[in-house]
């Protein structure tokens, strides 16, 4: 899979670490999050493994497990950091061993890895605070590896989304409008993580890998996952409602199911 160029995203980036109500809002519905959030292409969890020096990994913001159980069939150890305890009892129930807490905070006690991997969650980590703590538990040449999925779904169920959410939210602070731009949107999160490698001055350059694939839901799929979205998981039952009754004459419309489309992006780097 590519190594793709990086160049820097020409509008306003986050400041997503900020908001924590946010970041430990998701543990309300722990089970659905694991059943419905998507998982990652193996190829990429092959790639991270046969590029680190050793498969003893540290997961940041592991949440229920998703990723560290890929990690676990791929041959490495887990060790997982997670702030929600909901979602930390979760993780556990399914094999993964967490440990609590915030990782810019979180005592290491010590341990070293071979590599820090964080899926979907880096974004809630202070980029350059977490970089040089990244660092400091890394092994000499560990492998840094923070990456999320892109989701593309067809323009129609996006705009329905985005209208409903408006509806509901005509105050919230999320821009929502930047769903428009797919798996083009990454670097919305993508730049702050190489923006707090390179200031960590603790790393080699580091690089984005993209990895393709698609997924399939119906109707009924697609509403299970839209409610641990980090713009609804806050919403009472009413809004919530509206929004995703909206969505779904959208996916109706559509023949009740349809194809997303997603890009794994990786930014990843070696301790220098």
């Amino acid at each position: 899979m590519p190594t793709i160029p990086y160049e820097p995203a020409d509008h306003p980036r986050p400041e997503p670490h900020s908001h924590r109500q946010v970041a430990e809002s998701f543990g309300v519905d722990a089970g659905r999050y694991d059943r419905t959030r998507p998982h990652y292409p193996e190829a990429m969890v092959a790639r991270i493994v046969n590029e680190s020096p050793g498969r003893e990994m540290l997961d940041i913001g592991c949440g229920t497990g998703i990723e560290a159980r890929q990690f676990l069939a791929a041959g490495c150890t887990i060790l997982g950091v997670e702030p929600d305890a909901r979602m930390a009892e979760f993780a556990r129930t399914t094999g993964v061993t967490v440990e609590p807490g915030l990782f810019e905070s979180w005592d290491p006690a010590g341990r070293q890895f071979d590599a820090v991997i964080s899926g979907q969650a880096w974004h809630w980590v202070d980029p350059v605070a977490g970089a040089e703590k990244a660092a400091a538990v890394l092994r000499p040449h560990g492998r840094f590896a923070a990456f999320w999925n892109a989701a593309e779904p067809p323009a129609e169920i996006t705009e329905a989304f985005i209208t409903a959410f408006r509806r509901a939210l005509p105050d919230s602070p999320f821009d929502v409008a930047a769903m428009r731009l797919g798996r083009k949107g990454y670097p919305a999160l993508t730049d702050r993580a190489i923006d707090g490698i390179r200031k960590s001055g603790l790393f080699a350059e580091p690089e984005l890998w993209r990895f393709d694939w698609e997924r399939s839901y119906t109707r009924a799929e697609w509403l299970d996952v839209l409610p641990t979205q980090g713009a609804l998981t806050r919403l009472t039952a009413e809004p919530l409602a509206d929004v995703l009754n909206e969505v779904g004459e959208a996916i109706d419309a559509l023949g009740g199911s349809f194809t997303v489309r997603y890009a794994a992006v990786v930014v990843t780097a070696t301790r220098d």
